[in-house]
C-alpha cells in the first residue's frame, strides 16, 4: 500500500486534494481526519503540516508527499523532488527598507529575518556572502525590520502588497522559484505504485492545460492548417463524405484556444469545436 502525505491546511492543502481527486483518488476529507484509506487504489493518505511532510518522507514513514519546493529545501532531509505539480507558484526574495538595498552585496554583515533558515543559509553559502545573523521567525517576518530585529528579510513573495505595506521592497536576484512538488526518497523512485501516481498526476496537468479541438479542413489547405495545430505528437485526420474536406482532431494549449481558432478560421477551417479534457494519459 502506498502511503502519501498531503498538506492538512494552508494554500497547498485544497489544490493538492483537488488534484488527487481529479487523478481518481479518494482523498477528500469529510471533517478533520488525519488519515484516509483508499482501498480501491491501494493508497493511504496522511494529512500533515506542510512543513513536516518532507521530514516524514525523508524518514521513510511515508513513501511520498506533496509540499512546497521551498519547504523541501529548507527541511534539510534526504528526500528528492520527483514531480513539479504546476500550482502554488511563488518566488522567494530578499526585501529591505525602500532605497537601502540595491543588490546582494548590500546584505553582507546584515541581519536577515526569515522562516526558512536552511534555505537562506544554503543560498548565502553558495555565493560566499557572510551575514551577521540569520534570525529565525515562524511568521510575519515583514514586521521584523520595523521592530529592529533584523535589517532585511527573506520570504515568499506573491503580489508584494504585504511588503509594500510594511515599507519594504525586493532587491537582488530571487533565491528560488517555488511551487507544489511531489517528493519521495531515492529508494522509492522506481516503486510501481508511485509510477502510477505520477502518471495520473501528469495526466491531470495535461488535461488542465490542453483542450481537444476538432475542425473541418479543405484538403487543399490542410498543410497550412496543420502548421497552425501540429498537436503534441500528430493530429488525427479522417475522411469526410465530401472528398474535398478532411476532419482534424488535435490537442492545443487551452490558453491559446481563441487565438488558434481565429487563425484556423482565417486560413479556411470551418466547424471548429473545442472540448475540455477531464483526464488523459499520453
Amino acid at each position: 500500500m502506498l502511503r502519501i502525505a498531503v498538506p492538512n491546511k494552508g494554500s497547498l492543502s485544497e489544490p493538492a486534494v483537488q488534484m488527487l481527486k481529479e487523478a481518481g483518488y479518494q482523498a477528500r476529507r469529510n471533517g478533520r481526519e488525519l488519515q484516509l484509506l483508499d482501498k480501491q487504489n491501494d493508497v493511504e493518505f496522511f494529512f500533515l503540516r506542510p512543513r513536516d511532510i518532507a521530514v516524514y518522507v525523508g524518514s521513510g514513514v511515508v513513501a511520498c508527499g506533496i509540499t512546497g519546493r521551498d519547504l523541501l529545501i529548507d527541511s534539510g532531509v534526504e528526500a528528492v523532488e520527483h514531480l513539479g505539480l504546476d500550482f502554488a507558484r511563488s518566488t522567494f526574495r530578499f526585501a529591505g527598507p525602500q532605497g537601502q538595498f540595491q543588490d546582494l552585496n548590500d546584505i553582507a554583515g546584515k541581519r536577515i529575518a526569515t522562516s526558512y533558515d536552511l534555505l537562506v543559509e544554503k543560498f548565502l553559502g553558495e555565493r560566499e556572502i557572510s551575514v551577521a545573523q540569520v534570525v529565525h521567525l515562524d511568521g510575519a517576518v515583514e514586521s521584523s525590520v520595523r521592530l529592529g530585529v533584523a535589517d532585511c528579510i527573506a520570504d515568499v513573495v506573491e503580489t508584494g502588497s504585504t511588503l509594500r505595506a510594511a515599507g519594504l521592497e525586493t532587491f537582488g536576484e530571487p533565491l528560488m522559484q517555488s511551487e507544489a512538488v511531489l517528493i519521495t526518497k531515492e529508494a522509492h523512485v522506481n516503486d510501481p505504485q508511485l509510477a502510477t501516481l505520477v502518471a495520473r498526476l501528469q495526466g491531470v496537468m495535461v488535461a488542465r492545460n490542453y483542450v481537444l479541438m476538432d475542425y473541418n479542413a479543405p484538403t487543399a489547405k490542410l498543410d497550412a492548417l496543420l502548421a497552425i495545430t501540429p498537436g503534441i505528437e500528430s493530429p488525427t485526420i479522417s475522411d469526410l463524405a465530401e472528398s474535398s474536406w478532411k476532419a482534424v482532431r488535435v490537442m492545443v494549449q487551452a490558453k491559446d484556444v481563441n487565438l488558434i481558432m481565429d487563425k484556423l478560421y482565417a486560413a479556411g477551417a470551418r466547424g471548429i469545436l473545442v472540448t475540455d479534457l477531464k483526464a488523459c494519459r499520453l
